[in-house]
């Protein structure tokens, strides 16, 4: 979960990297920066990638849990600090929120280049795990909660525990993008009930470029032991190694954000399907021809929008936390919530920006800009 956790946060800098994004004048004013945390992430994907082809200590264990929880953290973190440029409505605030941003980038940088000397330091041998900063984590304390969504987690976990005879079952999560597709399978892939089941874990996430020779030895590197030759392997070799890896054995794989049928063909044939009852793949996309293609249809979970209610559930907890709520504070933030549309990614990042006001005016001001931009 450590190397899907710094994927997913990859995707985040490279879609702000590029040329048409929305973000695109936001990121010219900070380009080395983001271009420099692209090159400090891409290298912590190697420490990934080195955590998974050596035997785990129990060192490198606690290591790998420290990886994925900063990873998410700087992903959220970027993403309130984005969205706090973009929300504020004068030059002044913008000024602030800019200088904000470059030390939240400068802050994530010498945190992930921590991550990078302590697990050289475990590596060789020469200390053990240290604690990280927390400086980070300071910025943000906002979970991607899955309040609203009881009802589909119950769900998948119901379809991933009851006992299915016959071939492996194929279950897709198909829904628009920040609706809540990855961060409901990642809390169903950690839940105990689901790890004790299961003989072998792996996950891959999923480009819109695909390209399946990378696919494989992520996905090899959860199910067996590998050294670096494998990046040199073939694609039919390494296709082969994983199938064996799987045979005869109950294995839980993720493939996230698969944007193609063909994606889905290029690997489904990596997966054996005779003496391996009871697994199951989970995929995550946006596209519902992929989850007719892959999945079926009873089996297939449908992400919708979140209701008013879920929404200012889900808005209220990320905002507030356990704090009691004024009456004002309520008004206003239903207003805000309303116009995050359903999303829960939209409704957890502007959340998260307000969670540190407790000025009304704020708040109204964030309310008057939202409802301007409909």
């Amino acid at each position: 979960m450590a190397h899907a956790s710094v994927a997913s946060l990859m995707r985040t800098v490279e879609s702000l990297l590029k040329s048409n994004s929305p973000m695109q004048s936001l990121t010219c004013d900070h380009g080395e920066e983001f271009s420099a945390l692209h090159e400090k992430i891409s290298s912590l994907e190697v420490t990934v990638k080195n955590f998974e082809k050596n035997s785990v200590s129990g060192e490198m264990k606690d290591l790998e849990v420290e990886v994925k929880e900063v990873a998410n953290i700087v992903e959220q973190t970027i993403q309130l600090s984005v969205t706090e440029v973009v929300l504020a409505n004068d030059e002044n605030r913008r000024e602030k929120a800019q200088e904000r941003l470059s030390d939240s980038l400068k802050q994530i940088a010498e945190d992930i280049d921590c991550i990078g000397k302590e697990s050289t330091n475990i590596v060789s041998k020469e200390s053990t795990v240290q604690e990280f900063p927390r400086s980070s984590r300071n910025i943000l304390n906002v979970e991607n909660s899955m309040i609203g969504r009881d009802d589909q987690r119950e769900r998948l976990l119901n379809d991933m525990t009851i006992d299915f005879s016959g071939e492996p079952k194929v279950i897709p999560i198909v829904g628009m993008g920040g609706i809540g597709k990855t961060t409901l399978v990642k809390e169903v892939y950690n839940n105990k009930s689901v790890l004790h089941r299961f003989d072998v874990h792996a996950w891959a996430t999923v480009s819109q470029q695909h390209n399946r020779k990378e696919i494989l030895p992520g996905l090899l590197r959860s199910t067996i032991k590998v050294d670096e030759t494998i990046e040199t392997r073939g694609e039919a070799e390494l296709a082969d190694m994983l199938q064996k890896s799987l045979k005869r054995k109950r294995y839980l794989i993720v493939l996230d954000d698969i944007w193609s049928c063909e994606v889905w063909d290029g690997v489904r044939r990596c997966f054996p399907t005779e003496d391996n009852a009871g697994s199951r793949i989970l995929l995550t996309t946006r596209n519902d021809e992929v989850a007719c293609y892959a999945g079926v249809e009873n089996l297939s979970l449908r992400m919708s929008f979140m209701d008013q209610d879920e929404s200012w559930s889900l808005f209220k907890s990320a905002a507030f936390s356990s704090e009691a709520l004024p009456y004002e504070f309520e008004t206003v933030g239903k207003k805000i919530a309303d116009e995050c549309h359903g999303l829960p990614l939209t409704i957890i990042v502007v959340s998260g920006l307000l969670k540190s006001k407790r000025a009304i005016e704020d708040w109204e001001s964030v309310a008057k800009h939202v409802i301007s931009h409909k």
